[in-house]
């Protein structure tokens, strides 16, 4: 079932002799469950492109559909409501709030919008993250492995039809992104969870289902299996 859906999207910043063509005209879909990875050198769009299909930007031109819903065609209100509810960020820099522990972290979209947090849910969440020891915890009293994964059980809390992540191994050691990565394929599967991440790591890369190359603001689905894409 197609989930996602961007048609003809373009970004232009500036003017003149200093405007530059960060995205031209990429088109490209995702189906529920599937995970697919953006690669490409630094300043070849790829982070726009993210932001873009997040709502955190606003293209210069083309469509964004999110599970039917024309994503630039909402108002600036309901695009953030909407955003909130349906799409989990995951960034490479952790952004939790440092007076809140754990527990606190991951429940705290559900706050946001004003919905009673499931306990069973963040328990469950807690297990499969393998911080059911450290709910409690404060950010600084965790490791930077610890603290990304609190971050992707942020994302995962609302259940939101998608997940970006921007680098989300890039701050790690080899190992704690290999559990990063673990999570994130685990997420896959078996939540049925559509993710769309950035990396630089080929390693990685290789592991999802799809490569998507962008190179010069231009998208190249690479398309099958992923480590006879990178060979």
């Amino acid at each position: 079932m197609e989930l996602l859906k961007v048609e003809n999207l373009s970004k232009v910043y500036g003017m003149g002799d200093s405007q530059v063509n960060a995205l031209s005209d990429v088109s490209f879909s995702m189906n529920k469950g599937e995970f697919a990875s953006v690669v490409g050198q630094s300043g070849s769009g790829k982070s726009t492109l993210l932001h873009c299909i997040g709502g955190l930007d606003t293209p210069t031109r083309g469509k964004v559909f999110l599970d039917g819903e024309d994503l630039f065609a909402l108002d600036e209100k309901k695009r953030t409501i909407f955003r909130r509810r349906n799409i989990g960020f995951v960034f490479q820099a952790f952004h939790l709030i440092d007076e809140l522990n754990v527990e606190q972290n991951i429940a705290f979209p559900l706050l946001l919008d004003h919905q009673k947090p499931d306990q069973k849910k963040i328990d469950g969440l807690l297990e499969m993250l393998g911080l059911t020891e450290r709910r409690n915890h404060l950010p600084d009293q965790l490791s930077g492995g610890q603290k990304q994964r609190v971050a992707i059980g942020r994302a995962l809390i609302m259940q939101p039809v998608l997940i970006l992540a921007d680098e989300p191994t890039g701050n790690l050691d080899s190992k704690s992104s290999r559990d990063v990565m673990d999570l994130l394929i685990h997420a896959s599967r078996h939540y049925q969870q559509t993710i769309l991440m950035i990396t630089h790591n080929d390693n990685l890369a290789s592991d999802t289902d799809r490569i998507l190359r962008v190179t010069d603001g231009c998208l190249k689905d690479m398309g099958g299996k992923a480590h006879e894409t990178l060979s």
